[in-house]
């Protein structure tokens, strides 16, 4: 009996740092979250169902991917695009990964997420000193998703410093932050970059609201600090450089470039949001509605953009949740973002929770970050691990 339960939980351990340290590469989910659930019900997880029920991010998560379910009802048979929405259900991994986490596991999950992190984050500093180019090809990561990994990991360095009661330490964390963003003012995210700075910015005025010389102060720091990193960055001045470059080509009626590009989409996506505010197109509808609708819309301004670039999403996490399930699936995205919210609020950490949540928010105006494969699930990895620390925290006092 003995020896069957530690093969037990030398498994449950395994799938939590698999987990952890392995949905970098999105090909190893296909194996690692088929193992949670195996290993979550193994341990009982179908039973303590409605621990993590009553969660309100669950809630959110369930109703959300509930909706999408039901968008198919009246959509076409998904037989063709990406199928992007799907990832949506990548949300749902947190059920099996919290009701997992105990006391004597969460060293094996916290290991596994900071050694898969700074894994990845050798592996894109390697490839942007060495070979000069963006992202990491070794785990077909593109710049903006490594880009988003480092805001993420600065706004939680962040947000850890300004609620730490050691002066070291959070000196430590800090420059820890520093340097991440000093890395991401290096890759070509230009919209992820602000949103981080705006998160911090954030916290920063959450946490010394009270004091606003030390507000002004770090203000002034980090503008300081990020002055010089645009100043030093041949990435941002070639962005900036972009950024007129696609204002020259809309002043002349030309809509084929980053900027214009996603105006375009939102046109479009605003349009037949208007068209059926109440149900959407359906679930997975949306990647052919552009194609289709641009042929004669606005007199076919918009019908030569598929060859700039093939039609994948619509840039902004409330178009593309809109276009598929309507004004019900704009509703369960704000509860989405509130519960999340909610969530860090209530075990004490609202700081941290201010921080990201702003910046999923900031970052999905212009992205459908919630389908980018890996930053949902290391946010929710970060979620679920600071909400059974707190309860852990509690408990021994």
């Amino acid at each position: 009996m003995h020896t069957s339960i530690t093969r037990q939980e030398i498994f449950i351990r395994f799938a939590l740092v698999l987990a952890c340290a392995g949905f970098w590469r999105g090909e190893l989910n296909y194996f690692s979250f088929p193992l949670l659930i195996i290993a979550c019900l193994m341990d009982g997880g179908l039973y303590r169902l409605h621990q993590a029920l009553k969660l309100p991010l669950v809630q959110a998560i369930v109703l959300l991917c509930t909706l999408l379910l039901v968008g198919l009802l009246w959509s076409e048979l998904p037989d063709h695009g990406k199928m992007k929405w799907v990832k949506y259900f990548m949300l749902l991994m947190l059920i099996p990964f919290y009701l997992l986490l105990n006391k004597e596991r969460m060293p094996w999950a916290i290991g596994g997420l900071i050694t898969g992190y700074l894994l990845v984050l050798g592996l894109g500093v390697y490839q942007w000193q060495v070979t000069g180019e963006q992202g990491i090809a070794l785990l077909n990561m593109s710049y903006l998703s490594f880009s988003a990994m480092l805001g993420a990991g600065a706004i939680v360095s962040v947000g850890l410093a300004c609620m730490s009661r050691s002066v070291p330490m959070a000196v430590v964390l800090w420059i820890v932050a520093i340097a991440l963003i000093y890395v991401q003012f290096h890759q070509y995210g230009r919209v992820l970059l602000l949103a981080t700075l705006m998160a911090i910015v954030l916290q920063a005025y959450l946490r010394y609201k009270l004091d606003i010389r030390k507000f002004f102060g770090i203000f002034a720091a980090v503008s300081i600090a990020a002055g010089i990193f645009a100043y030093s960055s041949p990435a941002f001045q070639e962005r900036l450089l972009l950024v007129k470059s696609d204002i020259e080509l809309l002043q002349q009626g030309n809509y084929s470039s980053s900027l214009g590009y996603r105006l375009a989409m939102w046109d479009v996506g605003l349009h037949s949001i208007a068209e059926r505010p109440w149900t959407g197109y359906g679930t997975g509808k949306p990647e052919r509605y552009f194609d289709t609708t641009i042929q004669t819309y606005k007199n076919g301004l918009y019908k030569d953009l598929p060859a700039f670039q093939k039609t994948s999403h619509y840039h902004n996490d409330w178009i593309e949740i809109g276009m598929h399930i309507g004004i019900a699936g704009l509703l369960a995205l704000l509860f989405l973002y509130w519960a999340w919210y909610q969530t860090f609020r209530r075990i004490d950490l609202g700081l941290l929770g201010a921080g990201l949540v702003s910046y999923v928010f900031l970052a999905g105006l212009t992205d459908a970050f919630l389908i980018f494969s890996r930053m949902p699930v290391l946010l929710l990895v970060i979620t679920a691990i600071a909400m059974r620390w707190q309860q852990q925290k509690q408990e021994r006092i």
